[in-house]
């Protein structure tokens, strides 16, 4: 499914660069776990600032409900265009940062939320309880 998302988002397809080409490659192809943390270093300064500053606390306030899941948590968001492109944003940053999540987005049927859900393999959900605590809030 990362190959998928990747490949959606057009880095294999047609890479900015050669080094952004490279990276996305490691990332498909890594045969390791990478550890629970944050690599901030992998998104420059700009792109730091975004993620954490401003989509971060603009995606909070936009959330509409959490959900615990047995390996992480679900968040749901208006389903308008606006909600969909922070959230597609927050996603291409958040997977080059933090790639031990596996994220799923849902558009609901009907004019239903959006949701994006990180999930992962043992210990995802705790990471996300002790570094997330204002998102897991009701």
């Amino acid at each position: 499914m990362f190959y998928l998302l990747i490949t959606i988002f057009g880095f294999l397809a047609s890479p900015a660069s050669d080094s952004c080409a490279a990276s996305a490659q490691t990332a498909v192809r890594a045969d390791h776990e990478s550890p629970f943390a944050c690599n901030r270093l992998a998104l420059n300064s700009e792109e730091r600032t975004r993620h954490f500053d401003e989509l971060g606390p603009m995606l909070l306030r936009l959330r509409t409900d959490v959900h615990e899941l047995a390996d992480g948590y679900a968040f749901d968001f208006p389903s308008d265009t606006k909600s969909f492109a922070l959230v597609s944003e927050w996603v291409e940053q958040e997977r080059r940062c933090c790639p031990f999540f596996d994220i799923d987005i849902r558009v609901h049927p009907e004019g239903g939320p959006l949701t994006l859900s990180l999930t992962g393999r043992k210990g995802t959900k705790e990471f996300i309880e002790a570094d997330g605590k204002d998102w897991i809030k009701k």
